[in-house]
């Protein structure tokens, strides 16, 4: 796996002599180290002793161009942290040039040329030793600071927009700490603090490993602690892919890059949902894409029975591997992605509101692992002629299913994948069509879905202290019919993220239990009191949900149920919720009303959840 591990230390990874250069892939995430990072890196170098460790660097060499007798090296990983030592040592060969007057020949030709040699090829000057990628002007802004503050001679027009980017701030950050290090100093006293700074920048370890594949570089990631931005395998799935095409012409190169990018647009940002998708895309297509791999006599899944974040990268390697299969991968992830942005709500435009509306409730039911089984659906909806009101109810019957299966944790989560992969392959065996593909997804989950007894049993415990958001998501369900227009949504969250309406706990859960409710409760005994909390505090009879939780807070239940804020509204539990029905009707909270409410509350569950809800 580990092809060797050397140059353990800055100055002989960019030695002044070696024809070394290292090229970050166009494939590879743009520069995104911040202020911060620039921040611990400057201090780890300059706050240590000399030989301090800044981690590791993982790349792939190449064979030497015979033309230029230069070893090229594709950065795998430790890119941000390669290329922010690099601007480092820009800043630093900068303020150098600040005091000619201090600075000899031989010093010159011992200490100063070899810093910038670190920097440009001394056999080409025209070439860095680091080559960012081109994205968002990685390589041009790199370029132009080089030109600017390095000696890189090379026509370079200054780009636009420059001062914004983080290649510049990164430089410009560097160049004044350097400065606030050597202010008050006379030329002859920065200039040897300067050499100093910049001897101990060199002398910092930074092990170069080199790997012979992008597989073998992932491999390694889990059990290496680097600093900065580590890759995921989606990158390396996009390293490898376009690594395969590399040798195309520019214009083709810039398409396939675009098609990676559509691809991650139809995913969002979420590196999450962009591994989950590569993953459940292989399980749902598994026995497809395993057909060109099987030899006779062989296994049936040579790739896998299914993708894990340990074989993912495997598994589109040997895919893209094949011949022509770079392209019909991407083309495959182009199709499949944009049907996973409806799924995900990355992207619903066009889509069907009443299959819109149920998605809405499956993500929020947490029902994450059947998206597998809802793409091969979608991507197959018309062979298998299921039309939109059944994809809609189909859906729905996945939220009634992941419901109870969140509150019993039956099915245990290990189960889960290979069941909607089995049923994506049953579905195909046994050649089913329209209706009577929900019915079989159907019965497929209600034969291993916990029984009600099990659900009820389950809805009577401690629910909150066991699920919080299944509990949030029932409470919020019950509570839908009663939401008026001039209410906020029970979804609806803050800029923060947070949502607006909490679960609120009639009785307080907090250790110090209030007097006031130790009177209620216990009838004055505080171990009484004590006693009750412990037992039924997260059941759901005790749990309601409030806009204004943390007001409400630890008030006396009278104030609780009455509180009003300064316009007269209520903002307690006379709020017009159908769950504060019980609340309002009470003078007082004890353990004969939280019970009570608990099996109305479990009664108006069960009939919410049961799967006779939906019939096809």
């Amino acid at each position: 796996m580990i092809k060797n591990v050397s140059d353990p230390s800055i100055a002989d990874i960019l030695s002044t002599d070696a024809l070394k250069v290292y090229n970050i892939p166009r494939y590879q995430r743009e520069y995104t180290w911040g202020q911060r990072d620039w921040c611990n890196l400057y201090d780890d170098v300059f706050d240590n002793d000399p030989g301090y460790f800044l981690g590791s660097i993982i790349v792939i060499q190449s064979e030497i161009d015979p033309k230029t007798n230069i070893i090229n090296f594709e950065v795998i990983d430790g890119q941000q942290r390669l290329t922010t030592i690099s601007l480092l040592l820009a800043a630093l060969y900068a303020r150098l040039n600040e005091h000619p007057g201090a600075i000899d020949e031989d010093m010159n030709s011992d200490d100063i040329r070899p810093l910038r040699n670190r920097l440009i090829l001394k056999a080409d000057k025209g070439k860095s030793r680091v080559v960012p990628q081109v994205q968002n002007h990685n390589l041009d802004d790199y370029r132009w600071t080089l030109k600017e503050n390095a000696g890189l001679e090379a026509v370079v027009q200054k780009p636009k927009y420059y001062g914004v980017r983080k290649m510049s701030k990164a430089f410009d950050y560097f160049y004044d700490r350097i400065g606030e290090e050597i202010e008050g100093m006379d030329d002859e006293r920065a200039v040897r603090k300067l050499l100093e700074m910049s001897q101990l920048l060199c002398s910092a370890v930074l092990v170069q490993i080199s790997v012979d594949s992008h597989a073998d570089a992932y491999t390694l990631f889990a059990s290496l602690n680097n600093r900065g931005v580590p890759l995921s395998a989606v990158d390396l799935i996009k390293n490898t892919l376009l690594a395969r095409v590399a040798d195309a012409d520019e214009n083709e190169l810039d398409y396939y890059f675009d098609q990676w990018q559509e691809m991650l647009r139809n995913l969002g940002d979420d590196y999450t949902t962009q591994e989950r998708f590569f993953r459940q895309n292989y399980d749902a297509f598994r026995r497809d894409v395993n057909k060109p791999f099987i030899q006779e006599g062989g296994a049936q899944l040579p790739l896998g029975s299914v993708a894990t974040r340990s074989n993912l990268l495997k598994i589109y390697e040997k895919r893209i591997g094949q011949e022509s299969g770079a392209l019909s991968v991407l083309d495959e992830l182009i199709v499949n992605s944009a049907i996973y942005s409806q799924i995900v709500g990355v992207n619903r435009e066009g889509m069907d509101a009443r299959v819109e509306a149920k998605l809405t409730e499956l993500a929020r039911a947490q029902g994450v692992p059947s998206y597998l089984l809802l793409l091969f659906l979608i991507k197959r909806q018309g062979e298998l002629e299921i039309d939109k009101a059944t994809l809609a109810k189909t859906v729905e019957l996945l939220t009634l299913f992941f419901v109870r299966r969140n509150v019993t944790d039956t099915p245990p989560t290990r189960d889960l994948e290979r069941l909607f992969i089995n049923i994506c392959e049953s579905i195909e065996d046994k050649g089913l069509s329209g209706v009577g593909v929900a019915r079989y997804v159907k019965e497929r989950l209600v034969d291993i879905s916990a029984s009600d007894a099990t659900f009820e049993d389950r809805l009577a415990g401690p629910i909150y202290d066991v699920n919080p958001d299944m509990t949030r998501y029932i409470l919020t369900t019950l509570a839908e019919p009663s939401v008026t227009k001039e209410m906020k949504g029970l979804w609806e969250r803050y800029p923060s993220g947070n949502y607006v309406w909490t679960i609120e706990h009639v009785f307080p859960q907090g250790e110090n239990i209030p007097k006031d409710w130790i009177e209620m409760v216990g009838d004055g005994d505080k171990a009484m009191a004590e006693s009750i909390q412990a037992e039924l505090v997260h059941t759901l009879g005790n749990l309601t949900i409030s806009g204004y939780n943390s007001k409400l807070s630890n008030m006396s239940f009278i104030e609780k149920r009455d509180r009003q804020d300064s316009n007269g509204i209520n903002v307690g539990y006379r709020n017009g919720l159908n769950l504060n029905d019980d609340l309002v009707s009470e003078e007082m909270w004890t353990r004969d009303q939280i019970e009570a409410r608990t099996t109305k509350l479990i009664d108006l569950a069960l009939k919410a959840f049961t799967f006779d809800n939906v019939e096809f």
